[in-house]
């Protein structure tokens, strides 16, 4: 699993940006508003998110830890993929998607393009747990989401993503939370005890 990239802009195609790490090229998908700031040349830092489907591979990249937990934590809500997230985040700051969430400003998350209204109340049902409900004041940064259930949405959509149904990840995530003591405190680290309790299934639920 690749965690984040520190290399040169390379190229830049609309979202899609080529990012060279000691000579090898990392095509990135990133927000729009990060596409539009980036220049050739320039030096970035991107925490990533690897999204494995049965013919793709795509790599996700995003300028702050808090960005990548939104993404996996928007990725967790029913009818939201990797495509959706990502113009979430293109539109919507951190701090806007936070406020939006606690105000439960549905229509803030209509206004990005390809959001229904359905989905955009659902994500604002979905994501009502995940943050610190009190309004942001002025210069405050937006409040981050809950780091087991950014830890939890982001390693329940790598075990799909390696074969297992999302029942039986999220039941295998579930389990690693309830046992630890202290949980996990990184994405890498619930995997690999996640899959140290899946591994030895031998019959995987075929994903939905």
């Amino acid at each position: 699993m690749i965690a984040s990239l520190r290399g040169v802009v390379a190229d830049i195609a609309g979202p899609e940006v080529v990012v060279e790490v000691h000579g090898m090229g990392y095509l990135v998908t990133v927000p729009d508003r990060s596409a539009l700031r980036f220049s050739l040349g320039e030096e970035v830092h991107l925490h990533t998110s690897m999204v494995v489907r049965d013919d793709h591979v795509a790599l996700f990249g995003f300028e702050s830890r808090e960005e990548l937990a939104l993404f996996a934590l928007l990725r967790s809500v029913n009818g939201v993929g990797p495509k959706m997230a990502l113009a979430v985040l293109g539109h919507m700051t951190p701090g806007a998607i936070h406020d939006a969430v606690i105000t439960e400003n549905d229509a803030a998350f209509r206004s990005v393009s390809g959001v229904g209204a359905k989905t955009a109340k659902l994500i604002v049902l979905s994501l009502q747990g995940a943050f610190d409900h009190r309004p942001r004041l002025d210069g405050e940064s937006a409040a981050a989401p809950e780091v087991s259930e950014v830890l939890k949405a982001s390693v329940v959509q790598a075990l799909v993503g390696l074969g297992w149904s999302e029942k039986i990840a999220r039941s295998g995530v579930n389990q690693v939370l309830e046992s630890a003591s202290p949980a996990p405190v990184d994405a890498s680290t619930l995997l690999r005890e996640a899959l140290s309790i899946l591994g030895p299934q031998t019959n995987r639920e075929s994903r939905a």
